[in-house]
């Protein structure tokens, strides 16, 4: 077993004279030799996630064996703390995947005889137990995304396109929903590689298409929105919502192909923002990426780790990277797998697919700040049926509330003595747009109605 602690200059020596970087050091690096690279990539790695609790920080990390489960707390002291065996391991393992909800991490594989996992992390450092291992729900999944929200866990791929799976009891889960045998309109969607989920709204990736799907009624599922046509597209492979709830990074899993920044706060009307990309290589490849704040993490093959300031979502710029992999940039995929930004310490878990575990700590400029994205104040935000919207803007205006098909709820004119707009009591349950429209500006905002 290979286990590299770079500090310091140290770190700083090292990453000059065989990695390039730029405002980023490595903490720590684990590789074990003996995992043998699965028969597709030669990965021996694949998915990471994070873990924090008690004030200690934990990595987890995939392989063609199983889950790997780190304390990083001290990354000068880092070591591999447990490890949980794969339902289905060897050299035909290339995916793994991650999510934790309420103390329990789920754990998937695409290849295989394989299961769904469930690993206790409540007593962690000490006992990691597997406390549910079992194909009853699913043999195969690609990825999973968890909305905590709903306690709801979201299957993509696998022998299935899309399934929901409840977790309100966290190691007893059931299964809600199947999309194509239970949604009529799913057979137009089909297949999806990945997601991202905030508060029963998809956004799915599904190779061909980006696609947005309100699922916070599960009585009454919508199909909100798609981009299919856009500069640069290839695989449509993976996305993050900012938490501003206006603009989605999405990447195309295709050699040459640039990031995109999407404004999504019209799913009928998605507007392509900015193309950004890392300009190593014309074969350069981005493989999975996270907001924090205005940051964009993201896992880019070949050349690593990278980090955008976002902050001008128009014009993203390099903010910091780290190249994990030695390997030249080529037609294949190797390199960065996953990246995890979340750690309360702000360290960076990167895993690498031929290279391990990385613990990475990034350094951003002290004058990254969130945009400015709404120019009104609109609360509440989700509002109640037979309410009222309250709608703090500039000057008098007109206040339009429509559904997802265009159609007109409601409308009231704002003014000194008039600022809120009425929800209809008979209206459904989902997403809604309203349009507030003054002298000089028009402003366009997402609505969830309950």
């Amino acid at each position: 077993m290979r286990i590299f602690l770079l500090f310091a200059f140290a770190a700083f020596s090292f990453s000059m004279a065989a990695q390039d970087s730029l405002n980023c050091s490595v903490l720590f690096h684990w590789d074990d030799p003996t995992i043998p690279g699965s028969a597709f990539y030669d990965n021996a790695y694949n998915e990471i996630w994070g873990y924090a609790a008690n004030d200690r920080e934990y990595a987890i990390i995939g392989s063609t064996q199983g889950t790997h489960i780190f304390d990083v707390t001290d990354p000068e002291n880092a070591s591999e703390i447990h490890f949980i065996e794969g339902a289905a391991t060897g050299g035909n393992i290339v995916h793994r995947d991650f999510h934790d909800y309420a103390g329990y991490l789920y754990v998937v594989c695409d290849e295989g005889n394989s299961t769904l996992q469930i690993i206790d992390l409540n007593n962690l450092p000490d006992e990691a137990p597997l406390v549910y291992d079992s194909n009853a729900i699913l043999i195969r999944s690609h990825n999973i995304f968890i909305d905590e929200s709903k306690a709801m866990m979201y299957v993509c791929g696998g022998e299935d396109e899309l399934r929901l799976v409840s977790l309100e009891d966290p190691t007893n889960p059931v299964e809600v929903l199947d999309c194509n045998d239970d949604l009529p309109f799913w057979g137009t969607i089909g297949y999806q590689h990945d997601i991202y989920v905030k508060d029963g709204i998809a956004y799915c990736n599904g190779g061909d298409a980006l696609y947005i799907v309100d699922f916070s009624d599960l009585e009454n599922v919508q199909f909100l929105g798609s981009l299919s046509d856009y500069p640069d597209s290839g695989y449509n492979h993976s996305g993050w919502l900012h938490e501003s709830g206006t603009y989605y990074a999405m990447a195309d899993e295709t050699h040459g192909m640039k990031m995109k920044i999407l404004d999504v706060t019209d799913p009928t009307d998605i507007q392509v923002v900015s193309l950004f990309g890392n300009e190593v290589a014309p074969t350069s490849i981005p493989h999975n990426l996270i907001f924090t704040g205005n940051i964009l993490h993201v896992s880019y093959y070949y050349d690593g780790y990278y980090a955008f300031d976002c902050s001008d979502m128009a014009n993203p710029t390099v903010a910091a990277f780290y190249d994990t992999s030695s390997i030249p940039n080529g037609m294949s995929y190797k390199g960065a797998w996953g990246v995890y930004p979340f750690l309360p310490s702000g360290n960076v878990l990167v895993s690498d697919m031929q290279e391990g575990l990385f613990v990475l700590a990034p350094s951003f400029p002290t004058n990254v700040e969130m945009p400015v994205v709404k120019q009104t104040g609109i609360f509440p935000n989700p509002v109640e049926r037979g309410s009222q919207l309250n709608i703090d803007f500039p000057d008098a205006a007109i206040a339009r509330l429509f559904d997802i098909a265009g159609t007109q709820i409601s409308e009231t004119i704002l003014s000194e003595e008039k600022s809120t707009l009425d929800i209809p009591e008979k209206v459904t349950p989902g997403l809604y747009i309203l349009r507030v429209s003054g002298s000089e500006k028009t402003i366009t905002e997402r609505i969830i109605v309950e």
